[in-house]
């Protein structure tokens, strides 16, 4: 799916309607998709650094959305989590458009900081594609097995 128009803003930058979507596939995929119920709201959310990136289609609908944590805050090198691309696309490249574009705002914003993410371990492939490597055991985040995994900018 190339038609992708991605937009990364900060938690006050959000409009409430803007919030409530993203709040909404989170919470549809996460939690009940996922069959997790987890505290999905946390501090780090409102963070002025954190950045959120949304993928919409070409009706404005929310279709993708990563959210990015500046270095220093939940680990030494910024965090990508809460990365989640609607059902009905999935499959289409949105999750690797996502990626990459998540990849790119993080060279912006951070040049030069490594990313590190606790990805659920069925993913580990996709991540290790784009250069993310394996530094910890299987961990169970929420009841889901989870593996750490760091990229490295030189």
């Amino acid at each position: 799916m190339s038609n992708v128009q991605w937009e990364v803003k900060t938690f006050q930058q959000l409009t409430v309607d803007q919030l409530f979507e993203v709040l909404q596939l989170r919470v549809d995929v996460f939690v009940v998709e996922q069959q997790c119920p987890y505290p999905d709201l946390d501090r780090f959310d409102r963070h002025p650094e954190t950045r959120h990136l949304s993928g919409r289609d070409e009706r404005g609908h929310l279709m993708a959305y990563a959210r990015i944590l500046p270095p220093d805050l939940r680990y030494p090198e910024v965090s990508l989590g809460r990365f989640v691309v609607k059902a009905a696309p999935r499959g289409k490249g949105v999750g690797h458009q996502l990626l990459r574009t998540a990849l790119d705002v993080i060279h912006k914003c951070w040049p030069g900081r490594g990313v590190r993410i606790s990805a659920q371990e069925y993913l580990y492939g996709f991540y290790a594609q784009y250069g993310f490597t394996r530094v910890s055991d299987m961990y169970r985040e929420d009841g889901i097995p989870h593996v750490e995994m760091l990229k490295e900018f030189h």
